[in-house]
């Protein structure tokens, strides 16, 4: 089977645990107002690659990935779930860690059929990195253009069939920076079981040139990068969450 590739990135250093193979795919439904790669949008573009080709790229550097392994970004892998399953299959075969960087937006517990193929690919899934853009569900909409009903339910899913979860969030400024949204995303993440890593990432504009490339207008043109610091000061609200859900549950 083939998938529609964007781009390869041989040695990811911020994609899951080590070194790293990455594979971005084509094809995502979100439209993140920060989103810094609009060209992955689209379906069926890109390069179409067949899974050995990608598992023989792999094992080009493979020395390098002993502690690594193999992650699927995108785009959003999950529009090409039937690609991803035989290709985390193939690789679980040949012993690579796989990990999954995802919004899980596509998830619906009410699609038997979809369900049945989630239910496949979680069996050769090591690690899931799941990016949640926003708690707030009306804000969530104004930020990405579709509902984060099913990305919260994906979450509980997750957990339940125990894969370890990374949680990456986005401090936007005016948008998500905000202490009650961030405290309650820490409250929700607070009861997951597998919670292996949180991830508070500062907003940044490095996405304004590939808009005038693409002759697209900007939608956050007035928004300055984030300071470290105070994503540094976000990620405590997040964790104050954390630690209000959890001794809740202790109680």
């Amino acid at each position: 089977m083939n998938g529609y590739i964007h781009s390869i990135e041989s040695f990811g250093s911020v994609d899951g645990p080590g070194i790293r193979f990455v594979v971005f795919t084509q094809g995502c439904p979100m439209r993140c107002l920060y989103c810094h790669n609009p060209d992955t949008w689209a379906l069926n573009l890109g390069k179409q690659m067949s899974v050995d080709e990608i598992l023989k790229a792999y094992e080009k550097n493979i020395p390098f990935y002993k502690n690594g392994g193999l992650t699927v970004s995108g785009g959003e892998p999950l529009v090409q779930i039937d690609f991803l399953i035989e290709l985390f299959e193939a690789a679980k075969a040949k012993n690579i860690h796989t990990c999954l960087d995802t919004s899980g937006i596509i998830y619906n517990e009410k699609n038997a059929e979809l369900m049945a193929k989630f239910d496949r690919l979680m069996k050769v899934t090591d690690l899931v990195m799941l990016d949640i853009k926003h708690i707030d569900p009306q804000e969530h909409v104004k930020l990405t253009k579709q509902s984060n009903t099913q990305i919260l339910k994906f979450t509980r899913y997750l957990d339940s069939q125990d894969v370890d979860i990374w949680i990456r969030h986005v401090v936007v400024p005016t948008i998500t920076d905000n202490e009650k949204y961030l405290f309650d995303l820490g409250y929700f993440i607070g009861d997951l079981k597998n919670l292996k890593a949180l991830d508070v990432l500062p907003y940044h504009t490095m996405g304004r040139e590939k808009y005038k490339e693409l002759g697209m207008e900007y939608p956050l043109e007035n928004l300055n990068d984030l300071d470290k610091e105070d994503a540094i000061e976000a990620k405590k609200h997040i964790i104050e969450g954390i630690k209000k859900r959890r001794s809740e549950l202790e109680a």
